[in-house]
């Protein structure tokens, strides 16, 4: 059982799997996730999270934000990864409440390696590089980990509406 109430998770999951499959798209393609589809999902959380989290739960997810916003930024700056994935993290640690955060470094998992995997598999196949010719993530030694990132998020908000 997940801590996120059920209820608060349907109502995030449309406008959040939007934006995720914005920020998804945005790394593929250009590999950048823009600030503005950052701002957006925090804008979601700061909007309808009253509504819809008890209210210490609400605080909390400020607070978690913070605290991610500076891990991603370290992993930026000595780990290698994007400043926009630590952003959008930062972002979607507002949603996660820390009971919940085993089960969303699992699901992180999973997703990292499936689009690892499938990101590779697809950028060898010359019907898809054809049909996507200007996406800079298929000639990036980097992985666009914005497509892990949205995945987790969709995949946790729906596993939380579900149980």
């Amino acid at each position: 059982m997940l801590a996120l109430p059920a209820q608060a998770a349907i109502w995030f999951l449309g406008p959040v799997a939007l934006v995720s499959f914005l920020a998804a798209f945005n790394d593929l393609k250009r590999m950048k996730l823009p600030n503005p589809v950052v701002l957006l999902l925090a804008a979601i959380y700061l909007v309808m999270g009253p509504f819809l989290l008890p209210f210490a739960q609400y605080l909390w997810g400020f607070a978690h934000a913070f605290v991610m916003y500076f891990v991603g930024m370290f992993a930026f700056a000595y780990l290698g990864v994007g400043a926009g994935d630590g952003k959008f993290a930062a972002a979607m640690s507002m949603f996660i409440p820390f009971a919940d955060l085993g089960a969303v470094l699992t699901l992180f998992s999973a997703f990292l390696l499936g689009a690892f995997l499938a990101h590779r598999a697809l950028r060898a196949l010359p019907l898809i590089r054809r049909a996507t010719p200007d996406w800079i993530s298929w000639e990036a030694r980097k992985f666009p980990m914005g497509l892990a990132l949205a995945g987790t998020m969709v995949s946790y908000l729906g596993l939380a509406a579900a149980f």
